[in-house]
């Protein structure tokens, strides 16, 4: 692709999400939004005035015009919308989890191996700029907690909380801690949808670290916060307003530091990361693989929770 050529873009499922896919891929300067996929004539109507782009009747039309695309519709028709979008020779990213099962996962894999397409998950948090500092903090990981809880909202209740909203954590801990998984547990309840609306797994890994995760969809207030104990100091990070405190031993004070982050919408950051691996034909940060593995994780807690049911 040309330095000075635009890439041509395109959203499948422009809902609550989707539409700011959209509205970023608009704006980007290295970006030209071609048009939409969208079920919702309303919906599509006010995309397609809003952003002067297209509507397509079908993934595979999209394809033809596009060389990116994000798919933003509900996780068990991932598979059925990237596939085609991928054999149409479309470089995609697929709003996280992956999908919701490992042969789904295959499927995806094998077709973008097949026309040499670039799989980007969007494990947003991989891209908040308070995880590009904690890459380079964390060198020792030994405790990990993680707290994700949010309000109850019908959208997502197609999977349930660990596909929904624990695997944001899941995709988070395996980066940090880069050692292999030695053991699972995991509990979790229903509260007001079919599947697990609260959950806790607690992750032991090959090299000693432990991670504790909670999370829970029917909270009264929002929070994303993460805590990394390591010899001699401590982090804890808050993803939602981008913020934080480094915590270290010097002789026998405790010595407590803000961190300076520089705040950005993660999605923004998220988009520009793809759309430049697009461009460069480069590696994304969160490829499939990662997706797979985070996706693996969260298949087998989920399992753990149905089977103490």
């Amino acid at each position: 692709m040309s330095e000075d050529s635009k890439i041509r873009c395109g959203v499948v499922g422009t809902g609550y999400l989707g539409q700011h896919h959209a509205r970023i891929y608009a704006a980007l300067p290295n970006c030209e939004l071609i048009g939409i996929v969208e079920a919702d004539d309303a919906r599509a109507a006010e995309m397609c005035e809003k952003y002067s782009c297209k509507r397509f009747e079908t993934a595979q039309a999209l394809a033809e015009a596009c060389d990116a695309v994000s798919v933003v519709v509900p996780t068990d028709k991932h598979c059925e919308v990237a596939v085609p979008l991928l054999k149409g020779g479309c470089h995609l990213l697929i709003e996280k989890p992956l999908c919701t099962s490992l042969d789904e996962a295959e499927q995806i894999l094998s077709a973008a191996k097949e026309k040499g397409c670039i799989v980007q998950v969007g494990h947003i948090e991989h891209y908040n700029p308070v995880m590009g500092y904690l890459e380079n903090a964390v060198t020792k990981p030994q405790f990990i907690t993680a707290d994700r809880l949010a309000p109850f909202n019908p959208r997502g209740t197609e999977v349930g909380v660990v596909l929904d909203l624990m695997i944001h954590d899941i995709g988070v801990i395996l980066a940090l801690v880069r050692s292999p998984i030695k053991q699972v547990d995991a509990v979790g309840v229903n509260v007001l949808s079919n599947s697990e609306d609260i959950a806790n797994a607690r992750i032991t890994f090959e090299n000693g670290c432990v991670a504790n995760i909670n999370t829970s969809r029917v909270s009264m207030k929002k929070v994303r916060e993460i805590r990394v104990f390591q010899p001699q100091n401590y982090l804890s990070l808050d993803f939602q307003n981008q913020s934080g405190h480094f915590l270290r031993k010097e002789g026998v004070e405790l010595v407590r530091e803000e961190i300076p982050i520089e705040k950005d919408e993660p999605l923004k950051l998220e988009l520009e990361s793809f759309t430049q691996v697009v461009k460069e034909a480069g590696k994304p940060k969160v490829g499939a693989e990662l997706g797979k593995s985070a996706l693996e994780l969260a298949i087998q807690i989920t399992e753990l929770i149905h089977a103490e049911k």
